[in-house]
């Protein structure tokens, strides 16, 4: 059982605290609202979702959520975040366990796990401290009263890391209805003109369904967005799909607190086409 390593910190240890943070994180002026019903068109395929406190990003994160449930919930859902701590040592790293938050137990997919444990190898303990993965759970949670998961390190964020998850991730999903979550925040504890200019290079891209043009945005332009990797495996994953940009907010705009030293957040979704 992976236990919580920043309940109490990111967002409430109390089940009715943390049900009261989630529905105002939908309520709130940044927010999306509640989700008006729950859909069956299944479209989307994969997503962006900021992972910060969530009286930071959370806002941004239900704009997410809201466009899953009300598209229809999947089977599965992979989420994959960076390495924040450098204990993944430059792998992609699953984790088997169930992974338990203070709104219960959210059940690890064993089978796609073992699936794509024949390319990467399944160490809890690279996500024992790892938040990225862990505060999306909550969100899933709360839409989905019996959801499966599958999580994953990214140690490496390379093209070619990306390339090779997106590829194996295609190959042990087949059959299932899966999303794919890019757990992503942009820019870092810049200015907040400079953030908006920076994280806009990127989310053009994305918006674009250019993998390429993003990583050159990131690369060239030294963007301090921590989740690079998974966005472009999310991407690949969703090759074909059309991009839906939801929101770009930052901290300040959060908060109201320092505009010389923001973090980004954004929200996307990659849907099928209609046809």
């Amino acid at each position: 059982m992976r236990q919580p390593a920043v309940a109490g910190r990111f967002y409430p240890d109390d089940p009715d605290d943390l049900e009261e943070m989630i529905s105002w994180c939908f309520t709130h002026r940044l927010g999306p609202g509640l989700p008006e019903r729950t859909g069956d068109s299944r479209r989307i395929m994969g997503a962006m979702a900021p992972h910060a406190v969530y009286m930071c990003s959370g806002m941004t994160a239900a704009r997410t959520y809201r466009a899953l449930r009300e598209d229809g919930l999947p089977e599965l859902y992979v989420i994959i975040g960076p390495d924040h701590y450098g204990t993944a040592m430059g792998r992609t790293v699953l984790c088997f366990d169930d992974f338990r938050t203070p709104l219960g137990i959210c059940r690890s997919d064993r089978e796609v796990c073992a699936r794509l444990a024949e390319c990467f190898p399944d160490d809890p303990r690279v996500h024992s401290r790892e938040h990225a993965v862990e505060v999306q759970v909550p969100f899933i949670q709360y839409i989905d009263p019996d959801p499966r998961i599958v999580a994953i390190t990214m140690g490496d964020q390379s093209p070619r890391s990306a390339a090779e998850l997106a590829g194996a991730l295609r190959e042990a999903c087949a059959g299932r209805d899966t999303v794919v979550i890019a757990s992503t925040d942009m820019s870092h504890y810049i200015p907040k003109e400079e953030a908006e200019r920076l994280d806009s290079m990127v989310l053009d891209r994305v918006s674009c369904m250019d993998v390429e043009g993003m990583y050159r945005a990131v690369y060239d332009n030294r963007i301090s967005m921590c989740g690079y990797g998974p966005t472009a495996t999310a991407m690949l994953f969703c090759e074909g799909c059309d991009p839906k940009m939801l929101g770009h907010t930052d901290s300040y705009d959060a908060l109201g607190m320092d505009p010389s030293a923001v973090v980004g957040y954004a929200s996307a979704v990659f849907e099928r086409g209609q046809n």
